[in-house]
């Protein structure tokens, strides 16, 4: 279990310095640049991250204070804005000092240990597994942006895992019943190797690239611009509305020009 949290842990640190090698470069107008977040600009993901990399390590270092401070969170939207006077220096600097914290903070936990957060305790291994898929997805925005394509890790095994988990919370989100009949994943990892999760022999399936399953649970990709192969109503419908991000449901991603049918199966 040390080896889990440790695992967890030395995957983020290399998650958010994939990100940092992005905006190192960037001159100040590029960080001003529109993601295919709508309203965001570059700065706006970057200080979301930051933002709740704080709020990390405080619901670490002093849950109780956490907890009273609970009410006092406006939108995810007005947290971007208030933050848009810092220079795009300081907005870097806060990055990495917000990450550097909540890693350091982390890094004295247990995996079982119980963190507070906005919604249900969480594990410390589930929380540490949250903020890699968080960073992963606001990272895929800010590539976007610039029109970069990043290379595909193992690392992605973790947001797979945790978007897996969140097939209940997908349906349960937008008030719909959650299915009884499991999914089983069989994705295909960037290296080449098979990936499994979900019980074997199970009727529904979703196959294809882990990359691509994990664009569509993070909503950075519409399912019709997937090689994902679909087999079952249950499997369809949970990738219809998939969200591994807490919160309320998502928009997704419109699909591409000239694909709006899709040819996922």
């Amino acid at each position: 279990m040390v080896d889990l949290m440790r695992e967890l842990l030395d995957d983020l640190r290399a998650e958010s310095a994939s990100l940092e090698l992005l905006l190192e470069p960037l001159r100040p107008e590029q960080w001003e640049l529109p993601t295919p977040a709508e309203g965001w600009a570059v700065r706006d993901q970057v200080s979301h991250l930051a933002w709740f990399d704080d709020a990390a390590r405080a619901a670490v270092t002093d849950p109780e204070a956490f907890r009273a401070s609970l009410a006092e969170l406006t939108s995810v939207d007005d947290l971007a804005f208030q933050t848009r006077g810092l220079a795009a220096g300081e907005l870097l600097a806060w990055f990495r000092a917000a990450r550097a914290a909540s890693l350091a903070a982390f890094a004295r936990l247990g995996p079982r240990d119980r963190v507070p957060w906005y919604g249900p305790d969480m594990s410390a291994a589930s929380f540490v597994t949250a903020r890699l898929m968080e960073t992963w997805a606001h990272g895929q925005d800010v590539a976007d942006a610039l029109g970069v394509t990043r290379e595909p890790t193992s690392r992605l095994r973790h947001v797979a895992t945790i978007g897996h988990r969140a097939l209940p919370y997908s349906f349960a989100v937008r008030g719909l019943p959650v299915p009884a009949e499991p999914v089983r994943l069989e994705l295909t990892a960037p290296g080449g190797e098979p990936w499994t999760a979900g019980p074997a022999g199970a009727a529904d399936v979703v196959r294809g690239p882990m990359l691509d399953f994990c664009l569509l649970v993070t909503q950075r990709v519409h399912l019709a611009d997937t090689a994902l192969r679909i087999t079952g109503q249950t499997a369809r419908a949970w990738m219809e509305i998939a969200q591994a991000f807490a919160g309320p449901p998502g928009k997704g991603r419109a699909p591409r020009s000239g694909n709006a049918q899709g040819d996922a199966r």
